[in-house]
């Protein structure tokens, strides 16, 4: 028996009142409680975007490599000879806090569906993970779960897990994030769209049963946590690497046939936003038949099914002549499959179970009159300048650095990527560990270069900096390999946007994001939202994440590794922005002051010289400086090297080895003269650092630290806290 649509139930399903008025005067009449799931899945914020929709329009999403932008499951970007590249990074973070290694597990699962629903497959995944402080006692069995999470699933399902980054804050106590990267190869001639075509063709279901696993998921994903709501776990689902690795081989073998005519992942909102967006990107109606849905628990009702998030599902449009050669394919593979309905030529959706319509709605209207918000926002305060104790020298230099690199932040992230496997594919040339990690494309030179980067705690200080900051960092860590940055992937990860302080957060960020994109030309082709991420009303750091692609000839990428007797020069100069440092947050407690600014004409000419000076065989090794400064770079160097080196400076030491200036990088080079000649050519500020030799990282009058205690400090962090007794 129907249950009666109270305005209790309207709140349970994320709907305003507002909201429900207008859905029930969309469609002139009281919804069934299937209607009324499936509007509350399709107009809640991680479907609708309704509150971040009109400030994405504001980004760049073209470009001459773009074949196709945001509004496919992934992004599309020529790299020429008749390859495209195809990613995107989304989170699975309300998930993960509840149940951590399904929820990281899964969101990997996601994300690799949604590269290979694209036509392509999937060479490459990344993470960038943020945990609350180290102290607080639910922050160690995440990090367990979630690692484990990840390296369960892409490890059984064969994909190299390539880079990340890790950082703690207290203000992820209550809320960590967890974004997914995937990045996929395809024939630019083989690309497949979510774009339903042709009247009466049958919609087709492929891959697991469907449980009751994941319903309300999105839902959850659109609101804020409580304390209590870690014991939601109905809502997160659970991921079967192995059927996730058939499906994506059947789906690529199903393509190549000709069969296939439109397909989507059955992710947020499972098989309703799937067929939905389907039917509504072509203009036609989709009917249901829930009857034939294979499902894996007895008595689901339509209300369930349509809800469900099961893992590992797929909807698609065949060519009904190709079926009997489908069946073959899913029957192969060991995958359920089941014909579910049919395009229809009257714009409805239309679902029907046991004989029963359980839903007749406006299919175009569910996503084109779903609500748009323009939230209102206040300015953020500008943080106050730094101090004279913030800038005051440390009483030991050598001590502070040791510090630094021995922090929660600045540790090693060892212990996490060897939990992953990185070279399963036999194409990894570099892993994780540098600036960005680099996978060879067949036996050819072509290559890629990928990263993912953001700084929260420039950010939190001043939104518009922090967007370009972490824009500019994607785009110098690819640069730093020697590679042509081409596109980039966002994932914004913000608290409440009904706050007018959190929505200046995304406003200042979205706004920064855009004009170093736009500056840069990198632009940006897919990405995800994620609001509401904060627990009794605290929120977390404004965090948006950037993945970033480029591509490059194998033979002339480089690493950190500098090489004996190599010359070390500084491009950009010395720094000396102490504000929102590292630095400052490891010895002092807290990252004081305004971020490091970003002047984007600087950095592009300073990328593009690095660029040319790598791609001239100038270049031995490079590394970009961004958090802990050109001490914590050099540190990264010697250690990937094993070899140390005197470093020169010459005034006020620890502002310049701490500072956090942009648009630089050290360069290690066997030719010093023809660099510097190169630099003052193209007029570009470049500094003498010193020189490669011995086992110690020496500053003449500074420190002097062996590579042995410096190791010792940066890898020992992580393993000695995850080992400790909970």
């Amino acid at each position: 028996m129907e249950p009666e649509i109270t305005p209790d139930l309207v709140a349970k399903h994320g709907l305003t009142a507002d909201e429900y008025r207008r859905f029930v005067e969309l469609i002139g009449r009281t919804p069934t409680l299937c209607e009324l799931g499936i509007v509350s899945a399709m107009w809640n914020e991680h479907c609708s975007y309704k509150s971040s929709r009109p400030w994405l329009k504001t980004l760049p999403t073209t470009g001459p490599n773009v074949i196709h932008g945001p509004g496919e499951n992934a992004g599309v970007v020529d790299l020429g000879d008749g390859l495209a590249v195809v990613f995107k990074m989304e989170s699975h973070n309300h998930p993960s806090y509840i149940e951590p290694y399904q929820g990281a597990g899964t969101g990997v699962g996601g994300i690799l569906r949604d590269v290979f629903t694209m036509g392509a497959r999937p060479v490459a995944v990344l993470n960038a993970l943020r945990f609350g402080a180290p102290e607080h006692p639910r922050t160690r069995h995440l990090v367990a779960g979630v690692v484990a999470g990840i390296g369960g699933y892409g490890n059984a399902f064969g994909v190299p897990t390539v880079g990340g980054e890790t950082e703690f804050d207290a203000a992820y106590n209550g809320n960590c994030l967890v974004n997914a990267m995937a990045v996929g190869i395809a024939r630019t001639d083989g690309i497949f769209l979510s774009k339903a075509e042709g009247v009466g063709r049958p919609i087709v279901y492929l891959g697991s049963k469907t449980g009751r696993d994941g319903i309300h998921g999105a839902t959850m994903a659109s609101a804020t946590f409580e304390s209590e709501d870690e014991s939601e776990r109905s809502t997160v689902q659970v991921g079967d690497p192995f059927a996730g690795k058939r499906l994506l081989e059947a789906s690529l073998e199903l393509m190549a046939t000709g069969a296939v005519i439109a397909i989507q992942d059955m992710g947020a909102a499972g098989l309703t936003s799937s067929a939905v967006e389907m039917g509504a990107k072509g203009n036609l109606g989709i009917h249901l038949d829930l009857d034939a849905v294979p499902c894996r628990e007895t008595g689901m009702t339509a209300y369930e099914m349509m809800l469900s998030e099961s893992q590992e599902r797929m909807l698609m449009v065949l060519d009904p002549d190709h079926w009997e050669e489908a069946q073959a394919i899913f029957a192969k593979w060991e995958l359920d499959s089941a014909i579910v309905g049919e395009t229809a030529d009257d714009l409805r959706f239309k679902v029907f179970h046991n004989g029963r319509q359980e839903a007749d709605l406006p299919i175009k209207d569910l996503g084109d009159e779903a609500p748009v918000y323009e939230r209102p926002y206040t300015e953020p305060p500008r943080p106050e300048p730094l101090t004279e104790d913030d800038l005051a020298a440390p009483d030991d230099i050598g001590k502070a650095l040791l510090a630094v690199v021995g922090s929660p932040n600045g540790a090693s992230r060892r212990w996490i990527y060897e939990q992953y496997d990185s070279v399963i594919s036999g194409n990894v040339a570099a892993g994780p560990g540098g600036d960005a990690a680099v996978v060879r494309l067949g036996e050819g030179p072509l290559a890629l270069a990928i990263t993912v980067d953001v700084t929260p705690r420039y950010c939190f200080a001043d939104p518009f900096e922090g967007g370009k900051q972490a824009v500019a960092e994607a785009w110098r860590n690819l640069t730093a390999v020697g590679a042509e940055p081409l596109a980039l992937t966002d994932n914004l990860n913000f608290g409440s946007p009904q706050r007018p302080e959190i929505m200046a957060q995304f406003v200042g960020a979205i706004r920064g994001i855009g004009e170093a994109a736009r500056e840069l030309a990198f632009p940006v082709v897919s990405g995800n939202v994620s609001l509401y991420n904060e627990t009794d009303g605290t929120a977390i750091l404004p965090t948006p994440a950037i993945g970033g692609v480029g591509k490059l000839d194998i033979d002339r990428r480089v690493g950190l590794a500098w090489k004996e007797g190599d010359s070390l020069f500084l491009i950009g100069g010395h720094g000396d922005h102490l504000g929102a440092s590292l630095y400052l947050a490891v010895t002092k407690g807290c990252p004081a002051g305004p971020p490091p600014p970003v002047d984007l004409p600087r950095e592009k000419a300073h990328g593009d010289f690095v660029r040319g000076a790598i791609a001239g065989g100038l270049v031995s090794a490079c590394h970009d400086i961004s958090s802990g400064g050109l001490a914590l770079a050099a540190v990264e160097m010697a250690l990937a090297s094993g070899h140390g080196a005197l470093i020169d400076v010459p005034t006020r030491p620890h502002v310049l080895l701490f500072a956090e200036d942009q648009a630089r990088y050290i360069i290690a080079t066997s030719e010093p003269d023809a660099l510097m000649d190169a630099a003052l050519a193209a007029k570009i500020g470049i500094a003498p650092l010193g020189a490669v030799g011995g086992d110690h990282l020496t500053v003449p009058g500074v420190l002097r630290l062996s590579l042995a205690a410096l190791r010792q400090a940066h890898e020992a962090w992580l393993p000695t806290y995850m080992a400790r007794q909970a």
